[in-house]
């Protein structure tokens, strides 16, 4: 009987383990992070001087910008662009003015 316990005891623990191995949580976008960009990007957006815009939400990868705020393009780099919110440089999609980076 005791034989018996045992096997099933770890039988259970031992599915209980496989089945967990193969569960996966995917968040949609990643609200943390961000993307690697090329080099080039992030020297031209840093040495740019471009008049810096009053936004009352957050700076974060992620969040999108109003199409009010202006996003300037990377140039030779497509799907770059980049804009001055609140006094900080951010890197963003520019057809969805979505922030891609923050590059302190």
């Amino acid at each position: 009987m005791r034989k018996t316990m045992l096997a099933a005891a770890a039988i259970l623990t031992i599915s209980s383990a496989a089945f967990a191995q193969s569960t996966v949580i995917v968040t949609d976008p990643a609200p943390t992070g961000s993307v690697v960009l090329p080099g080039e990007v992030r020297t031209y957006v840093m040495e740019q001087n471009t008049p810096s815009v009053v936004y009352d939400g957050d700076i974060v990868v992620g969040t999108t910008l109003p199409d009010s705020v202006e996003v300037h393009t990377v140039p030779d780099m497509d799907g770059y662009g980049y804009t001055v919110v609140n006094e900080r440089r951010v890197i963003v999609e520019p057809k969805t003015h979505r922030i891609i980076q923050v590059p302190e």
